[in-house]
C-alpha cells in the first residue's frame, strides 16, 4: 500500500541535498532495473551511469535544463542491441535481425520499462526523481557523448537524489479520456471534456508561479506541437545512423 501510496503522489523533483545516495542503495536500485520484465527475455537495454561533472554539464546543455548537471545521480537508459550482436557474432552467426525495427522498439520499451521500476523503487526510498526526455534534443550529440557504438540509441535520462524542495502534485486529465472498454472511445468534443481539468491546470501554473504564468492545457498541446524540435522530427535519420534497418523501401 505505502507503494501505491508514493506513486499517487509522485513528482518531478529537479532540487535535491547535497546528500550522496550510498553504495547500497544504488546497487540494490540498478537490481530492480536488472528484474524489469523483458522482451522475449533479450534484456536489450543498458544504462549509463554519468558521473564525470563536464559530461553532465553538456548534457544538460543538450536538455536545455541547467539543473540536470546538478542531480546527484544522472542515469541514461538505452537500447542496446549492440551486446547481443556481439554474443552472436562469437558464435558465428550474423545476426541481421538484431538490426531490425522490432528488435529497436523491444529494447526501447525494455529501457522505459526499467527506467520506470527504476523510479517507483528509488520514490519508495524516499529519493526524488526527474526524467530527462530532453536529452533527445539532439540524439546524435548524445550519441557523441557517450560513444555510443551501433545498434545502442538513448531513450531517456533519469535524475535521482535526496528532494530539496516540496512542489505540487500536477493535476492529470480525467481518466475517463484514457481508459476505455473493448474498443476506442471517440468524443463530440474534448475541449468541453477537459473545461475544468484546463482550469485546474491555469490553478496550478498560477499557484506554482505566484501569478507569473498562466497556462492550460489545451494551449500547451498547441504550443507543443507548432514549436516541435526539428532535430528531433528528424529521429528517423539519427536511428539509421546507428545501424538500425528502418525497413523503409
Amino acid at each position: 500500500m505505502n507503494t501505491i501510496e508514493n506513486q499517487l503522489k509522485h513528482r518531478s523533483i529537479r532540487e535535491f541535498t547535497e546528500e550522496e545516495i550510498d553504495d547500497k542503495t544504488l546497487k540494490k536500485l540498478f537490481e530492480v532495473a536488472n528484474r524489469t520484465a523483458t522482451s522475449t527475455g533479450m534484456q536489450s537495454f543498458s544504462i549509463i551511469r554519468v558521473k564525470d561533472e563536464n559530461l553532465k554539464k553538456e548534457i544538460s546543455k543538450v536538455c536545455n535544463q541547467e539543473y540536470a548537471s546538478r542531480v546527484k545521480e544522472l542515469l541514461i537508459f538505452i537500447v542496446d542491441n549492440y551486446r547481443n550482436l556481439k554474443i552472436g557474432e562469437e558464435q558465428g552467426k550474423n545476426l541481421e535481425k538484431a538490426r531490425d525495427m522490432d528488435r529497436f522498439f523491444q529494447g526501447f520499451t525494455d529501457a522505459c520499462l526499467a527506467a520506470q521500476n527504476m523510479v517507483v523503487a528509488a520514490e519508495s526510498l524516499g529519493l526524488g526523481t526527474v526524467y530527462f526526455g530532453s536529452i533527445l534534443n539532439d540524439y546524435d550529440r548524445i550519441i557523441e557523448l557517450l560513444d555510443l557504438p551501433e545498434l545502442t540509441f538513448p531513450v531517456v535520462g533519469l535524475g535521482m537524489g535526496y528532494p530539496n524542495q516540496d512542489p505540487q502534485i500536477k493535476p492529470r486529465m480525467p481518466m475517463e479520456l484514457k481508459v476505455f472498454e473493448n474498443k476506442y472511445k471517440k468524443f463530440d468534443s474534448y475541449l468541453e471534456k477537459i473545461k475544468d481539468y484546463d482550469m485546474e491546470m491555469t490553478h496550478y501554473y498560477d499557484t506554482r508561479a505566484e501569478g507569473r504564468r498562466s497556462d492550460s492545457f489545451s494551449k500547451q498541446v498547441v504550443t507543443r506541437y507548432e514549436q516541435a524540435n526539428e532535430k528531433r522530427r528528424k529521429v528517423l535519420d539519427s536511428i539509421k545512423k546507428q545501424g538500425f534497418d528502418l525497413g523503409l523501401k
